[in-house]
């Protein structure tokens, strides 16, 4: 029984002692078929390994400058609408209503009879409590058909270059606590489309820096800074003509308030000795360093009119008329006021805008305007 125990001792060692050895040779084949690990990657490393996999949806190279810069992207976002017009898809998620402007005709005691009774015959009557009169003279007819929206400023009715700015100043000051989102400046021979208006301000949220307008120039204007230095250095700057209007955005104008608020204004102009509009793109432009949106939808009687397409006329934003010197210049519209009984083709338009008017003998718009 002792010799059994000590033959099994044996014989289970020579069978350990057989799969170890086993165990071992096949050691290395086993490991060959082991995945291999991938080599960490250096400057030779295949492309394969730094793409990107193609099933993971990418950035554009437009939506990654917006990331890695957003304010920049905001800004130049911005800017790429300063030419659009009603029919553009770029979008502010703000839609604007007529309450939101304030609408600053710019006038003088000369022209109650005239300019201004045709505004108030035409677009103003359907903006009655968001146009403001600036006026003058204390027109007592007048203030029984404006009321409160007509302001007299007290400034010299003479067509000089301290009167514009004195009116511009209590433009300005009169905004400032009104609450509204858009300040717009007209003369009082423009003919505003309110709803093209509505359009192309849609496109820029107010509490943002937009100063949008007309450029008078085509280049620069450049003149020495004597405001916020010794008069020695000069500042360029483009500036929006007052004679097409131009509109600026409730953010902008709050920033403008230490060299435009409370006569400030006409300090500014008469260190610069330039005119109210030019003041506003020094400000803007040269002092505040914001850029003018540049649009196309705003017109002066300096332009030539009769230029412009007739199917195009209803989407322009403000448009004007010739005067004295150049009656003929004036948009080519066809309707059912004569040139003689509508010289300055206004109620033309404005009776194919707002066909329902009691007055516009045509009470259904063209189809060409449709």
């Amino acid at each position: 029984m002792k010799i059994s125990s000590i033959v099994l001792t044996k014989i289970c060692f020579l069978l350990s002692v057989s799969v170890c050895i086993i165990v071992f040779l096949l050691g290395p084949r086993r490991l060959h078929f082991l995945p291999r690990p991938v080599p960490a990657c250096n400057l030779t490393c295949s492309r394969s390994f730094l793409e990107p996999r193609s099933d993971v949806p990418r950035l554009s190279r437009a939506a990654q400058d917006v990331s890695n810069h957003p304010q920049e992207g905001k800004r130049d976002h911005v800017k790429s609408l300063g030419n659009v017009g009603p029919k553009d898809e770029s979008r502010s998620s703000e839609r604007l209503r007529l309450e939101d402007l304030f609408l600053a005709v710019k006038t003088t005691k000369k022209y109650h009879k005239t300019r201004l009774d045709l505004l108030l015959q035409t677009w103003i009557s359907e903006a009655k409590k968001q146009a403001f009169i600036f006026t003058d003279f204390e027109d007592q007819e007048l203030r029984q058909r404006a009321g409160s929206q007509m302001v007299n400023t007290n400034c010299s009715a003479v067509h000089t270059r301290q009167a514009l700015c004195c009116k511009m100043a209590v433009e300005y000051d009169k905004f400032v606590p009104s609450s509204k989102k858009w300040f717009c400046h007209l003369d009082d021979d423009n003919y505003l489309n309110l709803r093209a208006l509505l359009d192309l301000l849609s496109a820029f949220p107010h509490n943002t820096d937009v100063y949008v307008g007309r450029p008078s120039l085509d280049h620069p204007v450049e003149t020495l800074d004597k405001v916020k230095g010794d008069g020695s250095a000069s500042l360029k700057f483009l500036f929006a003509t007052g004679g097409a209007g131009f509109c600026i955005s409730r953010g902008l104008a709050l920033k403008m308030s230490p060299w435009a608020s409370m006569g400030n204004f006409i300090s500014t102009a008469e260190k610069i000795r330039l005119p109210d509009d030019c003041t506003i793109g020094y400000i803007i432009e040269g002092l505040l360093e914001v850029k003018m949106q540049h649009s196309d939808l705003f017109h002066s009687h300096l332009e030539n009119l009769q230029r412009l397409p007739q199917n195009s006329l209803l989407q322009q934003v403000t448009l004007g008329y010739g005067g004295p010197g150049n009656r003929r210049n004036i948009v080519q519209i066809a309707g059912a006021f004569s040139l003689e009984q509508d010289p300055t083709r206004f109620k033309t338009l404005h009776c194919l805008l707002y066909p329902e008017t009691s007055w516009c003998p045509q009470k259904k718009r063209p189809s060409s305007f449709t």
